[in-house]
């Protein structure tokens, strides 16, 4: 099948090096689109984790070779912002290997203005002044995301749909929607104080397409442990917010559509009289 072409993909937290990943999602979206453009919004690997006994599977190998592939074959400009989790990286930063760059942040350049593109996680206190409070609370997402997955498999075993209890935290608790208005507004600050129009950034894993305080278009790309989302950019400027089941439904219903009308028009070459029976 035809691939989804956009200008520009925006994806982050992937978290390569952990069990949570999706890494086979987020290769099977990659697959089904070509791009101008990658950005690879911090968190692809998960430093933390692999430093404190994580796994490297081999999906997360195959998810370097597509996007290496993706250079290679399809010519696509590839911009690797560092994360939280993939910090090491800035000791070498910035970094320039022919189409790949890797760097702290980016300034993207659409017809309506530009768009500040930044990991996040300097906004978030704990990461940034209790490095430990952060890693302890990583290992304790990671926990929660087993007890998710067992729990889940119960629930799929009962015939019940897929229940996230991250997000269902996340929603429930006031501290935590407090956090996520507090850093959706330091980033607006940061875009004002950067004479751009818009800011695009991950590390909260809650994705999101919105305007704040009608000045500053806020876009976060979420994540791939568990919202398993990405901005797009269909033609310079021109942003959405994709999710990765709706995606391939939708280029599934396609494909069927496609198959059948394929299917009519070698009926009608054979016979054309199909044409007055279906009439």
């Amino acid at each position: 099948m035809k691939k989804n072409e956009y200008h520009s993909i925006f994806i982050s937290d992937v978290h390569l090096g952990t069990r949570g990943s999706k890494a086979s999602e987020v290769i099977e979206f990659l697959k089904a689109t070509r791009c101008k453009k990658l950005i690879l919004n911090g968190d692809i690997v998960d430093g933390w984790a692999l430093r404190g006994g994580g796994k490297w599977l081999p999906e997360h190998t195959k998810f370097v070779r597509t996007v290496l592939k993706k250079m290679e074959k399809q010519g696509t400009e590839v911009i690797y912002l560092r994360g939280n989790h993939d910090d090491i990286l800035e000791r070498f930063l910035p970094i320039n290997f022919g189409n790949l760059k890797i760097v702290d942040e980016y300034i993207h350049p659409t017809p309506q203005g530009d768009y500040l593109v930044v990991h996040g996680d300097g906004f978030d206190s704990v990461t940034t002044d209790h490095r430990w409070v952060a890693i302890a609370g990583a290992k304790g997402y990671e926990l929660l995301l087993s007890v998710n997955r067992l729990y889940n498999k119960w629930r799929a075993f009962r015939g019940k749909e897929y229940y996230s209890l991250s997000k269902k935290i996340k929603e429930k608790v006031k501290t935590a929607v407090t956090f996520v208005d507090r850093y959706e507004d330091q980033l607006k600050e940061l875009a004002i104080v950067k004479h751009c129009r818009g800011i695009i950034c991950g590390h909260i894993h809650t994705p999101a397409d919105k305007t704040l305080d009608g000045e500053v278009h806020y876009l976060n790309s979420g994540d791939w442990v568990e919202s398993l989302t990405a901005i797009v950019e269909m033609k310079p400027g021109e942003f959405e917010l994709i999710h990765y089941e709706e995606f391939m439904a939708r280029r599934e219903t396609e494909e069927s559509l496609a198959e059948h009308e394929s299917d009519f028009v070698e009926t009608v070459e054979e016979d054309p009289a199909t044409i007055i029976v279906a009439a």
